[in-house]
C-alpha cells in the first residue's frame, strides 16, 4: 500500500492554538508558551498553529492579552518556523460576516505581525465566503491554505469534495487541507480522499490533513492518510494530545522514523518541550480549566456524528431546563434538522443552530412550532449557500414569503472599517490600528480589555479592575 516514493511528510505542531482550545478552553497564556518557543523553533516543523481559531477571544475576555502584542512576541522568538493562523473566511474569527474591507485589513495586519500561513475555511464550505480572503492572503505575502469542512451525508460524496477542493485551488490557495473538525473521517476513506485528491490536484498543491483523536482513530487516519500521498499532518504533543485534540506527536514521529515518510524530526529534541508542557498541563489542570476526561475516547461522535463541543452544548441546554433525560430524543433530531436546512457541516456555527433548533422540536413537541432567528437566516441563505437545498416544507414553514438569498451574504454589508476606527478613537481606545480589528471582530470584549488596558496604564488598583468594570 505504502508509496515508496514518498518524500519525508511535515507536521503541523498544535500546541499553542488547537490543542489547547481543544483540551483547555484556550486558555494558555503567552507567558506559559514562552519558554517552550525557541525549543519548537528548532524542531522542523513544517508551521506552528499558533494564533486565530478561539485564540483571539480567550486573549481579550479571559487572559488580558492583547492578541495583537502575542503574535508580536511569538514571531520575535520563532524565526525558522512559519506562525499559521485558523480564519473562518468572511466571519474572521467571531460569529457574523464582516464587510469585505475589515476582512482585508485584518488579514493584511496578521500576515504584517507575523502570520506566515492562514487556513481559511467556510462553515458550509461555500467558495463564495472565501473569496475575499483569499485574494488577501494572496496579495499580502502569505501561504494560502484553504479548508474543507469534512463532514459526512447523501450530499457529501467523494466526487463533492474533489470539486470543492479544485474550485479552492483555481481560487488561489497554495495548501488544501482537509478539515476533520469532528474525527468523523475514517481511516480507509481517509486513504481513498487522500488518494483522489493527491491524482486530481496539480503537483505542487500540498494536501494538509487536520483531524482529532476524539473517537481513538485519529492516528490511524493520519497513517492512512500518509501511505495515500498527503503531504503534512496535523499533531499535538502528548501533553495535550490525543482525546479531543490531535493525535500526538511523538508516536508519529516515532513510527515513521527510517521509512520513506521519515519526517526528519528528533525525538530528542521534542523530549525538553514535552516536559515543559507537562508542567503546563498540570497548571491547567489544577486552575480546573484542564479536565482529564477531554484525554478519553468518546465513540458518540461516530454514533451521533455530532462534535464533542456540539454534544457539551447539547446537555449543557437540557441540563439547564431540567430536561437531561431528553439527551437521546435531541440526539436523534438532530440529523433529522440538519437533513432539514441541506445538510451542513456540524462546525461553528452551524452546529450551535442545528443543535439547539433540534432541542427546540424535541421539547416543543411539536418540529419548528419554535425556531431561533439563526435557523431563519441559516435557511435564508444569510450564512451562505448550503450543500443542497433546505427541505421546501420547513422553509415555507419557518421562513412563509421570505425571499431566499442567492447571492454571496457579504455583498449586502456596506465598507465599515472607517466608521469602526472613527469610534475606536473618539471612545479613546485607539493605540494601534490593530485595535480597530478587535473592536470590530469582538466589540464588546475588546471594549472590556481597552478599558482594562487604560486601568493599568495610569494606576488603578486591583480592586477597581476586579469590580467588574474591568476583566481579570
Amino acid at each position: 500500500m505504502a508509496n515508496k516514493t514518498q518524500k519525508k511528510i511535515m507536521i503541523t505542531e498544535t500546541i499553542l492554538r488547537d490543542a489547547h482550545q481543544s483540551q483547555a478552553a484556550t486558555r494558555m497564556s503567552l507567558e506559559q508558551m514562552l519558554p517552550a518557543l525557541e525549543m519548537l523553533d528548532e524542531v522542523g516543523y513544517y508551521s506552528l498553529e499558533a494564533w486565530g481559531g478561539a485564540t483571539f477571544d480567550s486573549c481579550l475576555r479571559f487572559l488580558n492579552e492583547d492578541p495583537w502584542e502575542r503574535l508580536r512576541t511569538l514571531k520575535a522568538h520563532l524565526k525558522k518556523t512559519p506562525i499559521q493562523m485558523l480564519l473562518r473566511g468572511q466571519n474572521l474569527l467571531g460569529y457574523r460576516h464582516y464587510a469585505d474591507d475589515v476582512v482585508e485589513k485584518f488579514v493584511a495586519k496578521s500576515i504584517e505581525n507575523g502570520v506566515g500561513v492562514v487556513r481559511v475555511f467556510d462553515a458550509l464550505n461555500d467558495p463564495r465566503n472565501l473569496e475575499t480572503s483569499v485574494k488577501a492572503i494572496k496579495k499580502y505575502g502569505g501561504v494560502c491554505e484553504t479548508a474543507i469542512s469534512y463532514t459526512t451525508s447523501p450530499v457529501h460524496t467523494l466526487d463533492y469534495f474533489v470539486k470543492l477542493a479544485k474550485t479552492l485551488e483555481s481560487m488561489g490557495a497554495d495548501n488544501i487541507c482537509i478539515k476533520d473538525m469532528a474525527n468523523l473521517l475514517l481511516p480507509f476513506d481517509a486513504y481513498e480522499l487522500v488518494s483522489r485528491l493527491k491524482k486530481e490536484l496539480l503537483p505542487q498543491t500540498k494536501l494538509h490533513l487536520h483531524t482529532h483523536n476524539t473517537a481513538g482513530t485519529g492516528d490511524m487516519v493520519n497513517l492512512m492518510a500518509i501511505q495515500a500521498g498527503v503531504d503534512i499532518v496535523d499533531t499535538a504533543l502528548s501533553p495535550l494530545g490525543n482525546g479531543t485534540s490531535q493525535p500526538a506527536t511523538e508516536p508519529l514521529v516515532a513510527t515513521l522514523k527510517g521509512t520513506p515518510y521519515d519526517t526528519g524530526i528528533s525525538i530528542e529534541k521534542l523530549l525538553p518541550i514535552v516536559q515543559h508542557f507537562k508542567k503546563v498541563a498540570a497548571e491547567l489542570e489544577k486552575a480546573g480549566i484542564l479536565n482529564p476526561k477531554v484525554r478519553s475516547i468518546d465513540i458518540n461522535t461516530l454514533l451521533y456524528q455530532v462534535p464533542g463541543g456540539m454534544l457539551s452544548n447539547l446537555m449543557n441546554q437540557l441540563k439547564n431546563q431540567g430536561k437531561l433525560d431528553r439527551l437521546t430524543d435531541c440526539l436523534a433530531e438532530v440529523p433529522n434538522v440538519r437533513k432539514d436546512c441541506g445538510y451542513p457541516p456540524l462546525v461553528t456555527p452551524s452546529s450551535q443552530i442545528v443543535g439547539t433548533q433540534a432541542v427546540l422540536n424535541v421539547l416543543a413537541g411539536e418540529r419548528y412550532k419554535m425556531v431561533t432567528k439563526e435557523t431563519k437566516a441559516l435557511l435564508r441563505g444569510e450564512y451562505g449557500q448550503l450543500p443542497v437545498d433546505p427541505d421546501p416544507e420547513v422553509v415555507a414553514k419557518v421562513i412563509p414569503g421570505v425571499e431566499r438569498i442567492t447571492y454571496r451574504p457579504a455583498d449586502d454589508i456596506a465598507p465599515e472599517y472607517e466608521a469602526l476606527k472613527k469610534e475606536v478613537i473618539e471612545k479613546g481606545y485607539y493605540e494601534q490600528e490593530e485595535d480597530v480589528l478587535s473592536y470590530a471582530v469582538f466589540e464588546q470584549v475588546a471594549e472590556n480589555f481597552f478599558k482594562w488596558r487604560k486601568a493599568q496604564k495610569i494606576g488603578v488598583d486591583t480592586d477597581l479592575a476586579k469590580s467588574g468594570v474591568y476583566p481579570v
